[in-house]
């Protein structure tokens, strides 16, 4: 089960004990943020992209959206979202629990600057009910990451 495998990993970085599990949905930044009882832009969603060499991951704060032009001159190639299938499938996880814990081989992590706006945020922990609260930094250091990117726009600035 995918959030045994999260759980696995973040119990291997001293964290597991900051795992929440909901009776209700948190499969979406608004579902999410309201089990948590927070604003939606700290919910720290993973986006799952196709790259050449199968999947990319982009965490970025739940009012964030991927700006194209900044996505393809960082990647070199189109922001181009995988269907549910193949999230399952090249990430580990599913759609609505997507995180960067405790997934496939050879999938890389990222994490946009737009959380380094909070102290903490929430990412899934790989199911529809659950999330962690960590720091920007943990978030990076947990998850593995390559590297921070700037490859978001945040919702409210646009018309």
């Amino acid at each position: 089960m995918s959030i045994e495998k999260a759980r696995a990993h973040l119990r291997a970085c001293g964290v597991e004990n900051r795992v929440q599990e909901f009776t209700v949905s948190s499969a979406t930044v608004e579902l999410a943020a309201e089990a948590l009882g927070v604003a939606p832009a700290r919910i720290a969603k993973t986006l799952s992209f196709k790259s050449g060499e199968g999947a990319i991951l982009v965490v970025t704060a739940g009012d964030a959206r991927i700006d194209n032009q900044k996505f393809k001159e960082k990647f070199g190639m189109k922001a181009k979202m995988l269907t549910p299938e193949d999230v399952v499938e090249l990430v580990g996880h599913a759609v609505g629990g997507v995180c960067p814990f405790g997934i496939n081989d050879g999938v890389s992590v990222y994490i946009d600057e737009s959380v380094l706006r909070f102290k903490t945020v929430y990412p899934a922990v790989g199911s529809s009910n659950s999330a962690v609260e960590l720091t920007p930094d943990e978030l990076y250091k947990y998850s593995a990451a390559l590297e921070w990117v700037d490859v978001c726009k945040i919702a409210e600035n646009e018309e």
